[in-house]
């Protein structure tokens, strides 16, 4: 039985990045993965310019407070100044260019108005509220390393840089099925036997949040060929394929000799609760290759082992470089006296106490403990949690993606 760090390993080791780059325009660019490094073609700020609404000054002019300066013109945004002359004042608005001259900028909530100009009650420092010209970046500056996926901020700072566009990894095609006779479709009348298919619904959201672009082959009947046929035409124009249920080795259970048909696979057993059961293979298609996963059939298990296990084996496929989900330090309010010896991931939320408690039943087959948790604990094999212990915790939003 492979533990689960030997599982994600080996699944790691097998990914590689799809090799089609875009450039998209910034509009299109947040949550792609970005392909090279960008470096800036512009100073932020281009010009030392103001950081408050004010009068921009000379410290020379400010021997003491309530001194009255003539305003010798006015600076907004936008627009650029003559040389400050001595003795006078620059009305200047947040963001516009300092003046030749001036050396510190007054906030206006220190300054009056006076009869023959403006009175500075501030003794100002040399180059206060001034924002010098490249202090954020300077010309040719790395402001972006390839491998991430790009939020709101990373578009902002593109933008700001002089970036009309990111060279980006394509979108990654995953193609799902899924197989069993008993699977009924939510709002279909359930027959005697018969299951609604929550991992459909389930694996093409979380596919859907991860940003890849999802082919859905809908549910295939429960025999050889039709598997087969299905497995064909989902490799024929997708990187990977995503299963559920069905790789045992029960007579009913087809995918396995059909993966096996069509292309490798190998079983493996992980030392993980829930989960334990993971396929990975490949389906040869013409002139390439299409890696396939299996996932458990509970729906717990499937949800929880795609999150630690198949999120990122997807995100190296994109191509982003750090793929490990950020976990933190946290006080368990709860007992968990009976550990097993596998790997746990325990359905748990975070409280306003700061702590985190356990949801009440563990089973694998209780989706609503996902419902009620914002995230999984990680125990380690064989390790007993008691109240007061600091625990690991993931949240889901560290795995959704």
């Amino acid at each position: 039985m492979l533990s689960f760090e030997q599982a994600l390993e080996k699944l790691l080791s097998a990914a590689q990045a799809v090799e089609e780059v875009r450039s998209l325009p910034l509009t299109a660019a947040a949550g792609r993965v970005l392909a090279a490094p960008q470096q800036s073609t512009v100073a932020v700020p281009p010009l030392d310019n103001s950081a408050m609404d004010g009068y921009a000054v000379r410290l020379a002019d400010i021997s003491a407070l309530g001194v009255c300066l003539p305003v010798s013109q006015r600076i907004p945004a936008g627009t650029v100044g003559t040389t400050l002359q001595a003795g006078t004042a620059a009305r200047i608005f947040t963001g516009a260019p300092i003046p030749a001259g001036a050396d510190a900028v007054v906030m206006q909530e220190l300054c009056e108005h006076g009869e023959n100009g403006v009175v500075i009650n501030h003794l100002p420092r040399a180059n206060e509220n001034i924002r010098r010209a490249g202090e954020d970046i300077a010309v040719g500056d790395q402001i972006l390393k390839p491998g991430i996926k790009l939020r709101p901020q990373d578009i902002a700072l593109a933008a700001s840089a002089g970036l009309p566009e990111l060279p980006v990894y394509r979108r990654l095609r995953v193609g799902v099925f899924f197989t069993g006779d008993e699977l009924v479709q939510p709002g279909e009348p359930l027959p005697p036997g018969a299951i609604y298919n929550s991992n459909r619904y389930a694996l093409r959201a979380l596919l859907e949040g991860l940003g890849c672009e999802v082919r859905d082959l809908g549910t295939v009947p429960d025999n050889l060929e039709a598997t087969r046929d299905a497995l064909r035409r989902a490799a024929a124009d997708n990187d990977l394929i995503v299963t559920s249920g069905g790789v045992s080795v029960g007579e009913e259970d087809h995918v396995k000799p059909a993966v096996e048909a069509e292309g490798q696979l190998d079983m493996w057993k992980i030392a993980i609760k829930p989960g334990k059961p993971l396929a990975f293979g490949e389906v040869r298609r013409e002139g390439g290759k299409a890696w396939f996963i299996g996932l458990p059939g509970n729906p717990v298990s499937a949800i929880v082992t795609f999150m630690i296990m198949v999120r990122p084996f997807i995100l190296r496929l994109q191509g982003v470089a750090d793929v490990t989900p950020r976990a933190f330090n946290l006080r368990a309010d709860f007992d968990w006296l009976r550990p097993d010896v596998r790997a746990e991931f325990l359905r748990a939320r975070m409280n306003e106490n700061g702590g985190v408690e356990l949801h009440p039943n563990q089973g694998a087959g209780v989706v609503t403990s996902l419902c009620w948790g914002d995230g999984l604990v990680l125990n380690k094999p064989g390790l007993a949690i008691n109240k007061g212990d600091s625990v690991r915790f993931v949240p889901f939003s560290e795995l959704l993606s």
